[in-house]
C-alpha cells in the first residue's frame, strides 16, 4: 500500500493550507496515522496522529492552529493549518503505523514542500 500527498504550496504567514494523504488500500483498521515535518537543518518531528477510533494528539508547536482529520470512507488524512508560521515551513509527509505483536511498524509517504513567507 502506498502513501499520496498533496496540498503543500507557498502561503502568506496567517494564512491556512489543507494537506491530503491518501492510502492507497482501507485506513480505518490502522492503528495510527499521522503528519511529521522537517524543516531545513532540523530533525524531523511528529506533529500530529490519529487513531483509528479518532483520537487525536498534536505537537505542542501546532496545538490549537493544526487540525488532523479523517475520512475512512475515503482513505484519507487530512492536515487542516491555520494561522500558519515562518517557522512552519518545512517538508511534510504522512505515516501510519501498525501495530502487530506489540511492535510498530511505520512506513512514510513522499513529502510535500509547505513554505510560508512572512
Amino acid at each position: 500500500e502506498q502513501l499520496v500527498v498533496s496540498g503543500g504550496g507557498l502561503v502568506p504567514s496567517g494564512g491556512s493550507l489543507r494537506l491530503s494523504c491518501t492510502n492507497s488500500g482501507p485506513i480505518s483498521s490502522i492503528n495510527y496515522m499521522g503528519w511529521h515535518r522537517q524543516a531545513p537543518g532540523k530533525q524531523r518531528d511528529i506533529i500530529a496522529t490519529i487513531s483509528n477510533t479518532g483520537n487525536t494528539n498534536y505537537d505542542d508547536s501546532v496545538k490549537g492552529r493544526f487540525a488532523i482529520s479523517k475520512d475512512n470512507a475515503k482513505n484519507t488524512v487530512y492536515l487542516l493549518m491555520n494561522d500558519l508560521k515562518p517557522e512552519d515551513t518545512a517538508i511534510y509527509s504522512c505515516f501510519k503505523r501498525l501495530i502487530v505483536a506489540g511492535n510498530e511498524y511505520d512506513y512514510w509517504g513522499p513529502g510535500t514542500q509547505v513554505t510560508v513567507s512572512s
